[in-house]
């Protein structure tokens, strides 16, 4: 129980039983640090109830708190503010309270709740995931943990993107140029062997357009007569034809993709719980459309394709199936959305991690469901988050020049080799400790430089600021979380017991408590506001705090026992909530750095 929670009902009990008068609500902020006091009442709301000084009013409610509240110790008031000091016997019963807690702050899920999807990755078979995929899966993978820990149970899903005009072209490409290449015959994993004949395919599409150009054909003429992209069409009709031939190419190129997406989401670190197809999917929600025309939610036009007007509500007409009776995207979503449903009928809501280009798709996509009677259309959420740009400017993978995420993250490994070993506190590690722990800390500063920035925000992502070890980094976290492993693994004393008594906390001793108390509000507010920045940026708070607090007080060097004691459990406290946070964000941290 926070603080605020502790203090709300006492703080009502004290207006009823001084003025007659009930509220509902306590408004509470955090003092101000030029002022004594771990958290403020705001006085001014209550004026509307009780006629008063707002400066006699807060001391008439401080010395009620300060004679029936044992948890007050004194207060002081500023103009409307009252500000409440805490007893330290509160931090001290609170601290032993979660002392033995490994799980502080996460809450276990209600089997009676229903459950939450989150969808993540959702990449097209035709190349490799880039950068752009890594934040859309380190935040998805990070949304989900954070959701499971404010206490729901959430699956994590993506749609496999592994039909249209797209993948035909590596097909193809493959086909003409590739004179039966293999990931084994090549030694290239599967998903860049595939994007190597996609940007195969463009680069093949644009000498033929520049030919047609040439014999005197407009440009947008060339784009649609160019040999190469009619082929690709034909094969596209064959492969929805069935054609076996194609099918079986189809069906041998996307598992050499599978494999090599597999790779990547290990080394990243993210799992899925369902994988859904889009040649599965496909053809889903055209079924729906009859549906929503007997609701009265979609209209025919006259030439048979089917609509839904939301001008009504600041939108515009969409449409939800073509006039040849084919589905479009917008179709298709409705369609995956309900099977989903229908699949785990425990799913209550879901939680779509796309970037912001789709913010408009989405708006239409969860007001036609909720249109269409879903009750649980409701709970449909856009994690809608910004593009990742690099020094060098926008990524094409169409002419091969993104940032491919296998290469980022060896090379945010190698980075993390070099600072590490131009600091020079590693000889007496060995080879395989040392790859493990640059992996560890490279990793980590790509994932916290990632996930410490609002997902609605652009990122200009910096590789080398990433691993810097200070200042809001990933490494500059682990290596705390390290030193205290330092210290925990050199106390050479008992220091697992309860302590019933410290006289006086140091100041730092009872920031160091306030912070951890915070964990579990942090939690719970990420998951609300599907950010995994706000527990990114958290631990960075406890980490100075922990900092300043190292800086100020003997730890092991300290003469008096109960203090070592309680600043070694402290400590190692600190250690277990930044192993937990960033757990929550998909970051290891190592025992010894």
């Amino acid at each position: 129980m926070s603080l605020s929670q502790i203090l709300t009902p006492s703080i009502q009990k004290a207006i009823q039983a001084l003025f007659d008068v009930t509220v509902d609500k306590i408004e509470f902020q955090t003092t101000r640090k030029e002022f004594e006091g771990d958290i403020t009442m705001v006085i001014f709301p209550l004026l509307k109830v009780i006629k008063s000084n707002p400066v006699e009013l807060g001391n008439t409610i401080g010395n009620y708190l300060v004679e029936n509240l044992p948890e007050v110790a004194r207060f002081n008031v500023v103009s409307g503010f009252l500000n409440i000091v805490i007893a330290d016997r509160y931090y001290l019963n609170f601290f032993n309270e979660i002392k033995a807690n490994t799980k502080f702050g996460y809450v276990t899920p209600n089997p009676d709740d229903k459950a939450i999807m989150v969808e993540y990755s959702s990449p097209n078979t035709n190349k490799p995931l880039h950068l752009g995929h890594v934040r859309n899966n380190l935040l998805g993978y990070s949304v989900a943990e954070i959701i499971k820990a404010s206490g729901k149970k959430v699956y994590k899903t993506q749609i496999i993107n592994d039909r249209g005009i797209h993948i035909c072209k590596s097909m193809l490409a493959w086909e003409k140029f590739g004179n039966g290449e293999t990931p084994q015959s090549s030694n290239l994993k599967g998903d860049k062997l595939v994007g190597k004949y996609y940007v195969e395919f463009d680069k093949a599409y644009k000498t033929e357009i520049n030919q047609l150009i040439e014999t005197g054909k407009t440009e947008e003429e060339a784009k649609k007569q160019a040999p190469i992209i009619i082929e690709a069409q034909e094969m596209l009709k064959k492969w929805e034809a069935g054609d076996e031939q194609v099918i079986s190419l189809w069906k041998k190129m996307n598992e050499w993709v599978y494999e090599g997406f597999a790779t990547t989401y290990n080394n990243l670190g993210v799992n899925f719980d369902k994988y859904y197809y889009e040649s599965n999917t496909y053809l889903l929600g055209k079924d729906v459309v009859q549906v929503g025309l007997d609701k009265g939610v979609f209209e025919k036009d006259p030439d048979g394709s089917v609509w839904i007007d939301l001008t009504d509500e600041g939108l515009d007409r969409k449409i939800v199936l073509r006039s040849d009776g084919t589905a479009v995207y917008m179709t298709q979503d409705i369609g995956t959305a309900i099977q989903r449903v229908k699949d785990m009928p425990d799913v209550g809501g879901m939680v779509y991690t796309v970037g912001n280009e789709q913010d408009y798709h989405f708006k239409v996509l969860f007001l036609i469901l909720k249109k269409l009677g879903f009750d649980w259309a409701s709970s449909l959420y856009h994690l809608s988050y910004g593009m990742v740009d690099l020094p060098s400017g926008k990524m094409k993978s169409r002419e091969g020049t993104v940032v491919d995420a296998d290469d980022l993250m060896q090379d945010m490994t190698d980075t993390a080799k070099q600072i590490s070993e131009d600091l020079g506190k590693l000889n007496s590690y060995s080879a395989e400790e040392k790859a493990k722990l640059y992996k560890t800390i490279g990793l980590g500063a790509l994932k916290y430089y990632i996930l410490k920035v609002d997902p609605k925000k652009r990122i200009l992502f910096n590789p080398d600021e990433s691993v810097d070890f200070a200042g809001n980094t990933g490494p500059f976290i682990q290596y705390t979380y390290a030193r205290i492993q330092s210290i925990i693994r050199k106390a050479d004393f008992d220091y697992n017991v309860t302590l019933s008594e410290v006289e006086v906390l140091h100041e730092k001793e009872k920031e160091l408590v306030k912070q951890i108390e915070l964990f579990p509000e942090v939690i719970q507010n990420a998951a609300q506001n599907h950010s995994p920045a706000l527990i990114a940026n958290y631990t960075y708070d406890l980490v100075k705090e922990y900092n300043s607090f190292y800086q100020s007080v003997h730890i092991l060097g300290e003469v008096d026992l109960t203090k070592k004691i309680f600043r070694v459990q402290l400590s190692q406290k600190v250690a277990e909530v930044i192993k937990s946070a960033f757990t929550l964000l998909g970051i290891e941290v190592p025992e010894r750095m």
